[in-house]
């Protein structure tokens, strides 16, 4: 009989030649755990996923109410669903009044399509602006507006009419013109390895973007939900944007994307032509239902206050001279070493150790380390101290 590795490597779609092949029989709070009751730390949280852990109580008793009630009924925006009018309600009782208007889709890629679309429609305009080094996602429209040629030349032609500025750099604000739909960034850059903008950088490009009536569409998929010490990264620059992005610990471990703006911007998916953006599995209830709850823990439980003292733990116990530097913005960090090939052995290491940590898209050489809000900090000094482990056993 096939082992379960071997019906994986067998049937189910493979994205590189090496995958990890880890196998989890289930996880709680920041453990996962394999069929022999070994534990490892995740210290990516599923990517950004799993903001408040592994398995929340309340999440889990909310997706058993929502499942005793009804799953899938319709596509999304025709059936006044309780799961996703709350959600919705929530989300905007927590947001600027400009962002009211929340359309719940399948992931966060999807919501960059919409946010994309949304852009078009309501200005006119055609050209978009993105930055070198963005990761939004891999779907064709998403993939137009990655800044790394590496990972979408096999797929061109992509879409016409977009072109890229450097983050961080004010003087490349000067290519938002009035032809331009929107500039979509990053608050934080993900994939470029954590790049923490400049305040001044930010309030220039939310200023060029009123002075040419562009849209400035925020991608906080990784950002949102306490991961950066905020409920949202924008909140630590003083601007609004006019299209927030979300995904990822959107859905408290279910899939879930969103894109929210005004009431106004949003209502040109409404007409020329109607249904501007149809999704059939957007804003699943019982997703929706986890959502709502995992919201509702990060803000009852106070987890983003603790974020800030858990990024001074991380920086100072990663301190080594192999390391050279751990920068970001709360839990949303890297450690950068000298090359991919000592970082993918030190990584190999902290998962034969117990600790599953990786790398960054456009930024091989550096660590990602994003563990859910609720680490303790004697998780965090475990996890460093398999890391340095790690780090010693080839430096």
């Amino acid at each position: 009989m096939l082992t379960l590795r071997q019906l994986f490597l067998n049937n189910n779609a493979q994205t590189t030649d090496f995958p990890l092949c880890l196998e989890f029989e289930r996880a709680e709070g920041i453990y996962m755990y394999n069929n022999e009751g070994k534990a490892w730390i995740d210290l990516i949280s599923g990517i950004g996923v799993s903001n408040i852990g592994h398995r929340n109580p309340q999440v889990i008793n909310a997706i058993k109410d929502q499942l005793d009630k009804y799953m899938h009924l319709m596509v999304y925006g025709e059936y006044v669903q309780t799961p996703q009018v709350r959600f919705a309600e929530k989300l905007a009782s927590l947001l600027p009044d400009a962002l009211q208007s929340v359309y719940f889709t399948n992931s966060g890629a999807e919501a960059i399509e919409g946010a994309m679309k949304l852009a078009k429609r309501f200005t006119g305009r055609s050209e978009i602006i993105a930055c070198r080094n963005a990761y939004h996602g891999s779907s064709q429209g998403a993939l137009s507006i990655m800044g790394n040629e590496e990972f979408k030349q096999a797929y061109r032609p992509l879409l016409p009419g977009v072109r890229f500025i450097e983050f961080n750099n004010i003087d490349d604000l000067s290519y938002i013109t009035e032809d331009t739909a929107c500039v979509i960034i990053e608050t934080i850059q993900g994939e470029a390895g954590i790049r923490v903008p400049d305040a001044a950088y930010l309030t220039k490009l939310r200023n060029r973007c009123y002075e040419t009536g562009t849209l400035l569409v925020l991608d906080e998929n990784q950002t949102a939900f306490g991961r950066t010490g905020k409920l949202f990264a924008f909140e630590h620059f003083n601007i609004i944007p006019d299209i927030l992005v979300l995904g990822k610990a959107l859905g408290g471990g279910m899939p879930l994307g969103a894109f929210v703006s005004s009431i106004d911007i949003m209502g040109a998916l409404k007409n020329n032509p109607i249904l501007g953006h149809i999704t059939t599995f957007g804003g699943h209830p019982v997703c929706c239902a986890s959502g709502l709850a995992s919201l509702n823990v990060l803000l009852e439980e106070k987890l983003i206050d603790t974020v800030a003292e858990k990024e001074a733990l991380f920086k100072q116990l990663l301190t080594h001279p192999a390391i050279k530097q751990v920068r970001g913005k709360g839990l949303m960090l890297a450690a950068e070493l000298d090359s991919f090939d000592l970082n993918k052995k030190i990584i190999d290491k902290c998962i034969e150790d117990g600790v599953v940590t990786d790398w960054f898209l456009h930024c091989s050489n550096s660590m990602r380390i994003a563990p859910p809000l609720i680490i303790t900090q004697q998780q965090i000094k475990d996890a460093c101290s398999i890391i340095i482990n790690a780090v010693n056993h080839y430096v």
